[in-house]
């Protein structure tokens, strides 16, 4: 009797433990099924990569209910996806990243191998351009002084330095910096530091308390002009300022007394300056050089007539002797400048062709920026963030780029020779914008037909 109730006694606690044993069973065989089921949900690359760790070393999420390492490693693949899914305009060929601020300016030195920036940030950047499709570029920094803003740059002399037109409390100011080419060669990054280019000349004030809207630069190489280059400063006032780029010597001033300017151009000789004012009309003038290379005046000679409102941006084509002119009237003019204007002659419209571009509501876009190829067949235009080539022959839209910055497009400048492309030469187009960046652009192929 007593052994009985022992047994009975003990049986209790061993049935209890029997349970207790099955149910952790259970509990273990449904965790090793998730963990199978976790392991076998991870995405390729996660589950090709997951082998190769060592086991101490496994990410922690990979143990926990639900895959949570899973669904992590999945959202990083997924905007990898994207981000290669991201297609580029065909044209774009690079971005040109470091700028902390918009972007306002930008031009490409004589020999293409440069490429001088100006940012909000107060800092000028040289890129050098040996290849457009590079996947890095050495760059030269050099630090406006304190308080200057820059709003326009131009290559004085060559490739070997700039001028930097900035705006300050008391007005905009001139700032010559020499000796910008590319960094030194080596792997030492600061060693672009250690001599910061100087600046040679530099003028206050120059256009009273007015912005400069634009600098332009050639070479004097018309009648008597000994090459040097003449830069010239245009305001957002009517006044435009023209300058010896080595010296920083004044040498004339012009006035649109149009109300306000759009912007200027000078001549790829260094002949003529024309301006895109508040009115309908252009106005060019001539620079006239002495027998010893020196600038003697600088008259008004010609009135381009015909837009029916005003002119928002210009160019002159490579040789010299052709303005092309973007209306608020919707049209494009070519105009042949180069007449016997000393005889009267008055120069001739060529060609009147529409512009292009609308807006979603089908209005007429204001061109804001322009340029032309160094081969003359293509024109590019930009308008907000669109930008735009037409064949400067026909009008005809060679291709567009929506959207080709992420905000207004600031400026644009085309390099004036072919650069390597992969190693093959071509004719590159850079621009500008709000959204921090520089980018380059191969030009669209124009048919012969």
């Amino acid at each position: 009797m007593a052994a009985v109730q022992v047994a009975s006694a003990l049986s209790v606690p061993l049935l209890s433990a029997l349970l207790g044993g099955a149910v952790a069973l259970v509990f273990l065989a449904g965790y090793l099924r998730r963990k199978r089921a976790d392991i076998a949900h991870l995405p390729p690359s996660a589950a090709a990569a997951a082998p190769d760790l060592p086991k101490q070393v496994r990410p922690a999420g990979q143990n926990k209910k639900g895959g949570g390492h899973a669904r992590v490693h999945h959202h990083h693949a997924s905007a990898a996806d994207k981000e290669a899914a991201k297609k580029h305009h065909h044209l774009d060929v690079n971005t040109l990243r470091g700028h902390t601020d918009c972007v306002t300016a930008l031009d490409f030195s004589s020999d293409a191998c440069n490429l001088a920036t100006v940012c909000a940030d107060g800092v000028v950047r040289v890129f050098r351009i040996d290849d457009a499709s590079s996947k890095s570029f050495k760059i030269l920094k050099i630090n406006l002084p304190a308080g200057a803003h820059p709003t326009a740059i131009a290559y004085s002399e060559g490739s070997s330095s700039v001028v930097v037109a900035a705006q300050a409390l008391l007005g905009s100011s001139l700032y010559m910096y020499a000796d910008v080419g590319a960094p030194p060669t080596g792997g030492n990054k600061q060693q672009g530091k250690l001599s910061p280019p100087e600046i040679k000349w530099d003028h206050k004030k120059i256009h009273g308390k007015e912005s400069v809207l634009n600098l332009a630069a050639a070479r004097a190489t018309h009648g008597t002009g000994d090459g040097s280059t003449i830069v010239i400063s245009c305001s957002e006032a009517t006044d435009i300022k023209i300058w010896h780029g080595r010296s920083g010597k004044e040498l004339g001033t012009v006035d649109t007394n149009q109300l306000k300017n759009n912007m200027a151009d000078i001549s790829p000789n260094g002949r003529f300056i024309a301006a895109a004012a508040f009115t309908a009309d252009v106005k060019v003038w001539e620079i006239v050089y002495s027998k010893d290379s020196s600038v003697k005046e600088v008259n008004r000679v010609m009135q381009l007539k015909g837009h029916k409102s005003a002119v928002t941006s210009l160019c002159f084509t490579p040789d010299s002797e052709k303005i092309i002119t973007a209306s608020k009237d919707g049209t494009i003019r070519v105009w042949n400048i180069n007449v016997r204007y000393h005889l009267d002659e008055d120069p001739k419209t060529l060609r009147v062709l529409p512009v292009p571009l609308h807006d979603s509501k089908g209005s007429t876009c204001l061109y804001e920026h322009m340029g032309i190829s160094p081969d003359g067949k293509v024109l590019a235009v930009t308008s907000g963030s669109t930008l735009q080539w037409l064949c400067a022959e026909t009008g005809v839209v060679l291709d567009t780029a929506e959207k080709a910055h992420e905000g207004a497009i600031s400026g644009i400048a085309w390099a004036p020779r072919t650069i390597p492309n992969g190693g093959a030469p071509a004719f590159i187009l850079a621009t500008c914008g709000d959204d921090k960046k520089v980018k380059l652009w191969l030009a669209p192929e124009v048919s012969s037909t």
